[in-house]
């Protein structure tokens, strides 16, 4: 005698099948009534294959199988969802900015060039972003990994430490464009400071210091008690324990925080036009007189609305990004090269 264990379950076609028909009844609906458009149709196949699926899984498989099966394409369309615009933004960027996206481009500058004329290049705009965002990260790092590190391993929901946590929760929240106000009107405005890459870098640095904490700190969190006690059972000091034990079992958390706030500092724009606004010119020197860089360089591209200078713009869009992919890139790196060995 033979003890069936396993129910009944839909065939392996189904969803092909499901996905035709929904798609089908979808385009059938859109011409006989008044929904239009790519985007209401797609909602509507999705809605479509949701109920089908649902019924045909409950009828067949049972009610646990049906809402199983339909939180799992819930999942499923939402990432997809969220992917879909990111890829052809990204698709959109490579398309358009590669046409100008050369050597030349990469090693010149704006300097006299006509917005309406072909030429020129970001290399003014390219030097002052890697100033600018280094100069913050220089700044803002050793800051935020040391508020993060007060914050778990000393303060531990003591008064100065709910104090500093609210603050910095306030100041995830801040505008970018109140950050380069800060500082235009409390640097430049009240102490005389000049317009330029540090003014932008102190900027940004108030825009990366909030995320690097918080990173930082869900990192520490993580890291077993069991860690820190053996190392103070043995003797070793507190700070040596932090040193030695918890950061290196962190780093590769901590460097992703440190990337996502670059990532967020690399393309603001609305600090920067306040705090060292636009150069056509190349500017080495940070600390003396406006200095150009990538995000400026598009905004103004993008504003000249010529044939030529859109190209720049799209090509200027596309080296943001894969600078943004090579600092990232290289910081999984390190953070594989320096995390303890298992």
């Amino acid at each position: 005698m033979s003890t069936q264990l396993r129910g009944s379950i839909l065939p392996k076609w189904f969803a092909a099948a499901l996905a035709m028909l929904s798609i089908g009844a979808a385009l059938l609906i859109e011409n006989t009534t008044n929904v239009s458009g790519i985007g209401g149709t797609t909602a509507l196949a999705v809605v479509l294959y949701l109920v089908l699926q649902t019924a045909w899984s409950f009828t067949v498989e049972g009610r646990r199988h049906a809402v199983d099966r339909l939180f799992a394409t819930l999942i499923y369309s939402s990432f997809v969802a969220a992917a879909l615009p990111l890829a052809t933004l990204i698709w959109q960027v490579v398309h358009k900015g590669i046409a100008q996206f050369n050597a030349n481009f990469l090693s010149h500058s704006m300097r006299s060039v006509s917005p309406s004329k072909p030429g020129g290049g970001i290399y003014h705009a390219l030097l002052g972003t890697l100033e600018q965002v280094g100069i913050a990260t220089l700044i803002a790092v050793p800051i935020g990994i040391l508020t993060a590190i007060y914050l778990v391993e000393y303060s531990r929901g003591g008064r100065l430490g709910k104090w500093i946590s609210f603050f910095v929760d306030v100041m995830t929240g801040v505008p970018s464009i109140v950050a380069g106000l800060f500082i235009y009107t409390a640097f430049i405005l009240t102490f005389g400071m000049e317009r330029s890459g540090f003014a932008a870098s102190l900027s940004l640095t108030i825009l990366m210091m909030p995320v690097i904490v918080r990173a930082t700190e869900e990192m520490l969190k993580i890291v077993p008690a069991d860690l820190r006690e053996a190392s103070l059972a043995l003797g070793i000091p507190q700070w040596k324990t932090i040193l030695r034990i918890v950061l290196p079992t962190a780093i590769g958390g901590i460097i992703t925080g440190v990337m996502l706030s670059v990532a967020r500092v690399a393309g603001e724009t609305a600090p920067l036009l306040l705090t060292t606004f636009l150069s056509q010119s190349i500017n080495s020197n940070p600390f003396a007189g406006p200095q150009a860089a990538i995000p400026t360089f598009i905004w103004d591209q993008i504003s000249s609305a010529t044939p030529a200078s859109l190209d720049r713009a799209w090509a200027g869009a596309l080296t943001l990004i894969l600078l943004i992919m090579i600092f990232y890139g290289t910081a999984k790196l390190i953070a594989r090269y320096y995390a303890p060995k298992a």
